[in-house]
């Protein structure tokens, strides 16, 4: 018996991995975030199978399904949104099954911030502009650390992709502006690849007016950086006299 944490991709089913569509597929018991996971997700875990919302779960209830299904010895899978890496809080669930004596393993999944490039349809990183992304959030019930409040990764001028944090877009776009410029493009992206999409383009300086009238409170990647310009430096990999051995591959990519 094991557990499996899965990313449920950003909400399309269609963007499941191989892996995590076979997995949801033959699933008996299932815990899965309620009130992200899109319901067409869910509906790929067959009929009769256990499932659990985590949404009005606490830690220790989640033991005790991990326990019973040690003792039934079924396989549990632990549906997590995006990809379960990135603002998952698997560790403590990791931290109690390694406790419990239950072994586990991750399937990961396409994250928001990607399926929100995806539905822009750009690139986040940019020759001589932006060769860094940071994914980070704003700090709320889970403080930040100090060396990286916004302000200090703003400092980077970099692509920022900001999750769980639209709801303090006005404050957002105020202290970016300072190190990025009121110019500086900005979009949101509300329910990235769901069928109720919503894209919102503009810059720092109306970001925030745009996002407030399309009343966006929340489930929403805000991205914001000179990388979502389309007039930019061409990159070099194409160039008549440049060649090397990510050619045949048409770029690196994010390759190790």
């Amino acid at each position: 018996m094991k557990v499996v944490f899965v990313g449920a991709g950003p909400g399309n089913p269609d963007l499941l991995t191989v892996e995590a569509h076979r997995l949801l597929s033959h699933c008996q018991l299932c815990i899965y975030a309620g009130s992200l996971v899109s319901p067409a997700v869910i509906a790929l875990v067959p009929e009769g199978a256990e499932l659990h919302d985590s949404a009005t779960m606490t830690l220790e209830e989640m033991e005790v399904v991990f326990a019973r299904a040690q003792e039934k010895d079924i396989d549990l899978i632990r549906l997590h949104t995006g990809d379960p890496a990135i603002y998952g809080a698997i560790r403590e669930q990791m931290n109690s099954l390694d406790r419990l004596g239950i072994d586990y393993e991750v399937v990961p999944g396409i994250s928001s911030f990607q399926a929100a490039a995806a539905a822009l349809k750009t690139e986040l990183t940019a020759p001589e502009i932006a060769q860094t992304i940071i994914l980070s959030r704003t700090s709320g019930r889970t403080p930040m650390p100090e060396m990286q409040e916004l302000e200090h990764l703003a400092r980077t001028q970099s692509t920022l992709c900001l999750f769980l944090s639209v709801h303090k877009i006005g404050e957002v776009a105020r202290d970016l502006t300072t190190y990025y410029g009121a110019e500086c493009p900005a979009a949101v992206v509300f329910r990235a690849s769901w069928p109720d999409q919503v894209l919102v383009r503009g810059s720092l300086a109306d970001i925030a007016e745009k996002v407030e009238a399309a009343q966006i409170k929340k489930t929403a990647m805000i991205i914001v950086g000179q990388a979502l310009s389309r007039d930019l430096p061409v990159s070099k990999l194409y160039h008549r006299h440049f060649s090397h051995g990510y050619r045949q591959g048409d770029g690196p990519g994010d390759t190790l």
